[in-house]
This record gives C-alpha cells, sequence and structure tokens, in this order.
C-alpha cells in the first residue's frame, strides 16, 4: 500500500519506490474531477503537463517517469501530472474561441489555485516548476510568465508557442494573454519586474525531423524575452534530435538533474 501522509515529511514504501499514484482530483475551479498521476514521496515539487492528447499518463507512458526514477526514489523531486483540457481549448473545432478560452482559463485557476498549493503543502517547498512538451511547453511558459510568483522556472520542450495557430488567426483578449508570442513584446511595467524577479524560462529545441516550426517559435520566443530582459535559457540541440519522445525524455532528464544537483 502507497504511504500518504499529508506533510512535508513523506514515508517511502519499498514496495511502490515511486509512489505512484493515480486518481480523479476534485476541482471546483474546473468543474469536474481532474485525472492525475503523481510519482514521487518528498522533494522539489515539478508539475509536468502532456502534449496535445492531454492525458494524464503520457509521462509514465512514454518512459519519462522510469528515466527519473532514481531523482524520484531518493525524494529529489515530486512529480505531479494532470491531464489538460487541450481538446475543448486549444484543438477544438466545436466551441468559438471565447468558450474555448473561458474552459483554459478554468484549467489556469485549477492550477494555480488547487494543484499548486497542495504542492507546496506536500513537499514543503515553494519553488514549484512547470515543465512540458510540445503544446504542452505553451502550458509551462504561460504559467511562469502570467504567474512569476507562483512558479520558479518553466522549461519548454519543442514548444508550440503561437495561440493564435491554434484559432486560426483569432485573437480575442482571451487568445492574446494565453499567446506569448504576442504579448511576450509587451510586457512591461510592474508585471515584467515581477517576472525579472521571481521566475525563470528554459526554452529547448532540437534541430532535426518535425523541428522546423517549433525552432522557430523557439527563437522568436526567446528574442522576445530578451527584449524584455527576461531571465533566459535557450538550450538548442543538434541536427540529430527530432520531435519525439526518446529525445524529449533524454532533455527532460538532463534539465531536472541539473536542478535538483
Amino acid at each position: 500500500m502507497t504511504a500518504s501522509i499529508a506533510s512535508s515529511h513523506r514515508i517511502l514504501d519499498f514496495h511502490n519506490p515511486l509512489n505512484a499514484h493515480y486518481e480523479r482530483m476534485p476541482s471546483a475551479h474546473f468543474g469536474r474531477p481532474v485525472h492525475m498521476w503523481t510519482f514521487g514521496h518528498a522533494g522539489w515539487p515539478l508539475i509536468a503537463f502532456p502534449t496535445a492528447g492531454g492525458y494524464a499518463h503520457e509521462w509514465q507512458r512514454h518512459g519519462v517517469v522510469e528515466a527519473l526514477s532514481d531523482l524520484l526514489a531518493r525524494g529529489q523531486v515530486k512529480l505531479y501530472c494532470p491531464e489538460t483540457n487541450v481538446s475543448e481549448t486549444w484543438t477544438s473545432d466545436h466551441w468559438d474561441v471565447a468558450h474555448r478560452m473561458r474552459r483554459h482559463q478554468a484549467y489556469e485557476r485549477f492550477i494555480v489555485e488547487e494543484l499548486v498549493p497542495r504542492a507546496r503543502q506536500e513537499t514543503g517547498r515553494g519553488d514549484v516548476v512547470v515543465m512540458g512538451a510540445s503544446v504542452g511547453a505553451l502550458y509551462a511558459v504561460n504559467f511562469a510568465l502570467k504567474f512569476p510568483e507562483v512558479f520558479a522556472q518553466a522549461v519548454g520542450f519543442s514548444g508550440r508557442y503561437s495561440g493564435r495557430y491554434f484559432t486560426n488567426g483569432h485573437a480575442d483578449d482571451g487568445v492574446y494573454y494565453s499567446d506569448p508570442l504576442a504579448y511576450a513584446w509587451n510586457l512591461s511595467g510592474e508585471h515584467l519586474e515581477r517576472i525579472r524577479r521571481h521566475t525563470h524560462i528554459t526554452l529547448v529545441c532540437g534541430r532535426g525531423n518535425f523541428e522546423a516550426t517549433c525552432l522557430n517559435e523557439t527563437e522568436k520566443l526567446a528574442l522576445a524575452l530578451k527584449s524584455r530582459d527576461i531571465p533566459l535559457w535557450r538550450d538548442i540541440w543538434g541536427s540529430d534530435v527530432s520531435h519525439e519522445w526518446h529525445w524529449w525524455r533524454r532533455q527532460i532528464r538532463h534539465h531536472v538533474r541539473q536542478r535538483v544537483s
């Protein structure tokens, strides 16, 4: 039986060293329970967003949890893998854009006001980090730029950062404020100072197969962030590095290890 107590001092269950746990987390903001897997019993809180499928089990299915298994077992990282509602927001063709953005904002409130407080309470740490690949990178970077005091770092792998791409160019306020390739150039004033003080963005991308669009958007976003003096690490891998999970698995392990070493 997996050990589970509501404190930062977790007990390691040697029959389940990764403390793998599936649940449907209730959410008042989201309006329904959210499918989620968690792994680890202590350590640095990491929220991982899936790609366009939106599935909570994605990081586990594609071997990322196994790649982080030593860090999880040692209590260096606690991993939260919630589903996203990407199929009713960014990739949806069933609702108008305004409705899709309202659903996206409901998901943001679930993460910021429900999941983050839980992760902080369970780990005893406030330095929550968000990561994601492809569309998941859009989620991760958006969260750090919009809520810099909440998320200490964001790491995006092979990101699709243009919200307007998913809305066929439609750009009302709801889309604009969730489209970092649009709003990043215009960040200013007190909110920009909060970003500079509280968070850090890492953009990772390869140069290989199926990476051309992501590399282009990564470079554009890096230029926008640099123009605003936002703390940034641009990490571009080689021409053999393709838009595939076996590369993201290596990149994720590389960047997580750097942060817990």
